[in-house]
Protein backbone atom coordinates (compact mmCIF):
# COMPACT_ATOMS: atom_id res chain seq x y z
CA UNK A 1 0.00 0.00 0.00
CA UNK A 2 1.35 3.39 -1.04
CA UNK A 3 1.81 6.20 1.49
CA UNK A 4 -1.22 7.97 -0.20
CA UNK A 5 -3.11 5.15 0.02
CA UNK A 6 -2.48 4.93 3.67
CA UNK A 7 -3.21 8.48 3.97
CA UNK A 8 -6.60 7.97 3.22
CA UNK A 9 -7.85 4.94 5.26
CA UNK A 10 -6.52 7.50 8.25
CA UNK A 11 -8.65 10.33 6.67
CA UNK A 12 -11.35 7.49 5.99
CA UNK A 13 -11.04 6.61 9.97
CA UNK A 14 -10.32 10.02 11.38
CA UNK A 15 -13.59 11.48 9.60
CA UNK A 16 -15.53 8.94 11.20
CA UNK A 17 -14.58 9.30 14.41
CA UNK A 18 -15.11 12.59 14.26
CA UNK A 19 -18.74 12.04 12.58
CA UNK A 20 -19.45 9.46 15.80
CA UNK A 21 -18.71 12.39 18.22
CA UNK A 22 -20.83 15.02 16.90
CA UNK A 23 -23.44 12.46 17.07
CA UNK A 24 -22.54 12.03 20.26
CA UNK A 25 -23.13 15.86 20.60
CA UNK A 26 -26.33 16.03 19.16
CA UNK A 27 -27.69 13.76 21.34
CA UNK A 28 -25.97 15.22 24.72
CA UNK A 29 -27.79 18.44 23.56
CA UNK A 30 -31.00 16.80 22.53
CA UNK A 31 -30.55 14.64 26.21
CA UNK A 32 -30.17 17.85 27.78
CA UNK A 33 -32.78 19.96 26.16
CA UNK A 34 -35.58 17.24 26.66
CA UNK A 35 -34.78 16.76 30.09
CA UNK A 36 -33.67 13.26 29.68
CA UNK A 37 -30.42 13.36 30.77
CA UNK A 38 -29.95 9.39 31.83
CA UNK A 39 -27.03 6.88 32.04
CA UNK A 40 -27.06 7.06 27.95
CA UNK A 41 -26.22 10.88 28.11
CA UNK A 42 -23.43 10.32 31.21
CA UNK A 43 -21.65 7.77 28.73
CA UNK A 44 -21.82 10.15 26.34
CA UNK A 45 -20.00 12.75 28.43
CA UNK A 46 -17.60 9.81 29.73
CA UNK A 47 -16.81 9.38 25.85
CA UNK A 48 -15.85 12.77 25.24
CA UNK A 49 -13.73 12.87 28.74
CA UNK A 50 -11.71 10.06 27.34
CA UNK A 51 -11.32 11.87 23.97
CA UNK A 52 -10.15 14.84 25.93
CA UNK A 53 -7.95 13.06 28.08
CA UNK A 54 -6.15 11.12 24.43
CA UNK A 55 -5.80 14.20 23.19
CA UNK A 56 -4.06 16.37 26.24
CA UNK A 57 -1.98 12.88 26.67
CA UNK A 58 -0.80 13.79 23.04
CA UNK A 59 -0.12 17.05 23.74
CA UNK A 60 -3.05 18.39 22.09
CA UNK A 61 -2.94 16.65 19.11
CA UNK A 62 -4.82 13.89 17.54
CA UNK A 63 -3.07 10.55 17.50
CA UNK A 64 -4.08 10.35 14.14
CA UNK A 65 -2.69 13.09 12.88
CA UNK A 66 0.72 11.70 14.24
CA UNK A 67 0.28 8.63 11.95
CA UNK A 68 -1.24 11.12 9.08
CA UNK A 69 1.73 12.90 9.48
CA UNK A 70 4.20 9.85 8.89
CA UNK A 71 2.24 9.69 4.97
CA UNK A 72 2.09 13.61 4.39
CA UNK A 73 4.14 16.40 4.42
CA UNK A 74 1.17 18.76 3.98
CA UNK A 75 0.79 22.14 6.53
CA UNK A 76 -2.72 22.44 6.06
CA UNK A 77 -4.68 21.74 8.90
CA UNK A 78 -7.59 19.09 6.98
CA UNK A 79 -4.65 17.31 5.55
CA UNK A 80 -5.36 14.38 8.12
CA UNK A 81 -9.02 14.54 7.45
CA UNK A 82 -11.66 15.77 5.24
CA UNK A 83 -13.34 18.55 6.88
CA UNK A 84 -12.78 22.14 5.54
CA UNK A 85 -9.39 23.68 6.73
CA UNK A 86 -11.08 26.27 8.66
CA UNK A 87 -13.26 23.64 10.67
CA UNK A 88 -9.90 21.17 10.90
CA UNK A 89 -7.91 24.38 12.17
CA UNK A 90 -10.80 25.37 15.05
CA UNK A 91 -12.26 22.05 16.00
CA UNK A 92 -11.30 21.63 19.44
CA UNK A 93 -11.67 25.09 19.84
CA UNK A 94 -15.39 24.85 18.80
CA UNK A 95 -16.13 22.06 20.77
CA UNK A 96 -14.54 22.35 23.70
CA UNK A 97 -16.91 25.73 23.46
CA UNK A 98 -19.90 23.55 22.96
CA UNK A 99 -19.04 21.27 25.64
CA UNK A 100 -19.14 23.84 28.36
CA UNK A 101 -22.31 25.32 26.60
CA UNK A 102 -23.29 22.11 26.78
CA UNK A 103 -22.89 22.10 30.65
CA UNK A 104 -24.06 25.66 30.90
CA UNK A 105 -27.76 24.92 29.35
CA UNK A 106 -27.65 21.39 31.67
CA UNK A 107 -27.53 23.41 34.84
CA UNK A 108 -30.21 25.90 33.55
CA UNK A 109 -32.40 23.42 32.49
CA UNK A 110 -32.86 21.60 35.10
Amino acid sequence: MTDAQKLIWVKIAHTAIWVFFNAVFIYLFYAVLTRQVGTLFWLGVGLILVECVVLLSFKWTCPLTIIARKYSDSTRDNFDIYLPNWLARHNKTIYSALFVFLFVLYFFNR
